[in-house]
């Protein structure tokens, strides 16, 4: 891949563009089952690595504005001029983000697992999940060690075996150092106030035992989104897409169908 472009999978040809966003432990292998789904359904599906991980390079500054560049460089290499951008935790904050600078490319936001700000504003929240997620690093554990501890404690009471063992694997093979990055990068989040200039129309989906982005969070997030739609997926949990995938596919489903034609043709 150019040292330009972060790494990506895609499929179909449709000109109706939907694109994928992982979360922090994640990469673009993590949504193979619902780029497969969408396909067959006439989409063109694709999902990125994000800066650092998978087939991307390391950014020089792992911040918000690098992640937004890199994402945009990634839509003007394949030539979509408007997308549906559905992101995951992490990859929600990178869809916010995107969306309050570059919202003439976007035909729809799907927000999942994730919230508009991070912690709480006197920084104590920030300080103590910093040292949660990266003690075990300090103390000379690695990704894989420390893998899945981490799915574990995030996931619901039913996940699919095997959507918890492909998180498990795509957490694992994260790089340290990149982790480290996307962990500090996470706690100064805040795009609070860009919510009520969303003008596109958005999902908001949450899972119902999720204690990292919890539904009564995400539910005052939807309605802060002008016309956002919110869904809260029984027995998910974090990781709702490789969890619960036929019910999160469902939704993404339900969604889409509402969009008419001309919202991937730009004006």
């Amino acid at each position: 891949m150019s040292a330009l472009l972060p790494g990506w999978i895609e499929s179909g040809r449709s000109p109706r563009a939907v694109l994928f966003l992982h979360g922090v432990g994640g990469g673009k292998e993590l949504w193979r089952r619902q780029i497969d789904h969408l396909v067959r359904r006439g989409y063109r599906a694709i999902a990125w690595d994000a800066p650092g991980y998978g087939d991307s390079p390391m950014p020089a500054r792992f911040d918000w504005p690098a992640l937004r560049q890199a994402l945009l460089r990634l839509l003007d290499h394949l030539a979509v001029d408007r997308v549906v951008l559905v992101g995951h935790s992490m990859g929600g904050m990178v869809a916010q983000d995107f969306a309050a600078e570059h919202q003439d490319r976007l035909a729809a936001l799907v927000l999942s697992g994730t919230s508009p700000a991070f912690g709480s504003p006197d920084g104590a929240f920030q300080q103590k999940f910093l040292a949660a997620r990266l003690g075990p690093l300090d103390a000379g554990g690695t990704m894989a060690d420390l893998a899945p501890d981490i799915v574990r404690e995030v996931i619901g009471p039913s996940a699919d075996p095997d959507g918890v063992a492909l998180a498990t694997e795509a957490m694992g093979r994260v790089p340290d150092a990149t982790y480290r990055a996307a962990i500090a990068a996470l706690v100064t989040f805040d795009r609070r106030a860009a919510l009520s200039g969303i003008a596109v129309p958005t999902l908001v989906i949450a899972g119902e035992n999720d204690r990292n982005a919890a539904p009564a969070m995400m539910e005052r997030m939807a309605a802060r989104i002008p016309h956002a739609r919110y869904v809260c997926l029984p027995h998910a949990g974090h990781l709702a897409n490789v969890e619960q995938p036929a019910a999160f596919e469902a939704a993404l489903d339900g969604f889409l169908d509402t969009l008419e034609p001309s919202a991937w043709i730009s004006d």
